[in-house]
């Protein structure tokens, strides 16, 4: 399967799709010095949200998908260096709006978890 969604994205700062099927998505991105904070090395956490967001819209996998909302919580710091995968299954679909589960790990250390709520919309959300 191939991604038909965000064509356009960044994938040095989003991610990029190691695995594609029909409700699920997992992306991998490795954190460069650009992302990081502070001196110890901690990295920005809406890179592991952009990340986690990535996979959600790849779960949905619809050229119209947009973000409506997210439930997240950031369980464990991520370090530069560190190669985190999100896995996103999308778990319900009604109508437009589909429900998506969305984990990361930096190997078997979970360092994020959310629900992300997407909608497929009629047209472009920036056709007026």
């Amino acid at each position: 399967m191939e991604p038909n969604t965000h064509p356009l994205i960044d994938r040095a700062l989003c991610g990029e799709p190691i695995s594609l099927a029909l409700g699920e998505a997992s992306v991998a991105l490795t954190m460069t010095p650009k992302m990081v904070v502070d001196a110890h090395g901690l990295v920005h956490g809406g890179f592991v949200f952009g990340l986690a967001d990535h996979a959600a819209m790849l779960a949905v996998n619809d050229p119209l998908v947009v973000l409506g909302s997210a439930q997240t919580r950031f369980l464990a710091p991520v370090a530069v260096g560190e190669r985190v995968v999100a896995h996103a299954v999308r778990e319900r679909t009604e109508g437009r709006k589909h429900t998506v589960s969305v984990s990361a790990v930096v190997e078997e250390r979970e360092v994020f978890s959310g629900t992300f709520v997407a909608y497929v919309l009629d047209r472009h959300v920036m056709e007026r």
